[in-house]
């Protein structure tokens, strides 16, 4: 039902002008679990992300496909499925959908803190030249101009990120609603918007 549930969520996110939208699918911890309720998650997720691939509204609306994490922990076909959708999508810049799967916040930060020290290990930069654009182009995130999101929503009541975009989401709005992800409505995240809109940024000010 989850899975059925992205399909709507994402045409509400284009009726209502939302350009860059991010998927937490699946932590790097969620791959602790049992191989049998594995097997069933990756099923439901090949099968979503094929849908995506031949999804004509994918081209129509010229929407690039992006995989956040560790990928290589994936299962070889969901990496092919994953590879494909970047591929038919790469030229893409209109909208950005991003799909967080064995992904974890702090292992983002920490493989994109071992590609600068690759770097200054290879001479390629000095240490005193990395700053906050120097990190933030060696994320998983890279490719968006503007990676931070305005807001997260977290559905199912619980009040944590559990993970999600630790570095981006430092000053993003965080909306916590108590409704499961399988019931998630297009009213909850009008009301979310609505949230904040109402809300005064300072960015730390």
């Amino acid at each position: 039902m989850g899975g059925e549930n992205v399909e709507n969520v994402l045409d509400w996110c284009q009726d209502l002008g939302v350009k860059i939208v991010t998927l937490y699918v699946l932590s790097t911890e969620n791959l602790e679990r049992s191989e049998k309720e594995l097997q069933e998650l990756f099923k439901i997720i090949d099968d979503k992300l094929n849908y995506l691939l031949m999804d004509n509204r994918i081209h129509k609306n010229k929407i690039k496909v992006k995989f956040l994490g560790r990928l290589k922990m994936l299962p070889e076909q969901t990496r092919e499925i994953g590879e494909k959708l970047e591929e038919a999508t790469k030229d893409y810049d209109e909208q950005y959908l991003n799909v967080a799967i064995a992904y974890g916040g702090r292992m983002e930060i920490l493989d994109g803190v071992r590609e600068i020290s690759k770097k200054v290990r290879d001479g390629l930069l000095e240490p005193d030249d990395i700053d906050l654009n120097t990190v933030e182009s060696h994320l998983y995130t890279a490719h968006l101009k503007n990676p931070d999101p305005d807001i997260i929503i977290r559905t199912s009541g619980e009040e944590r990120l559990s993970g999600f975009l630790l570095w981006q989401g430092a000053y993003s709005e965080l909306i916590f609603l108590d409704v499961y992800w399988p019931d998630f409505r297009k009213i909850d995240i009008m009301r979310a918007i609505r949230t904040y809109q109402n809300r005064t940024r300072r960015f730390g000010r």
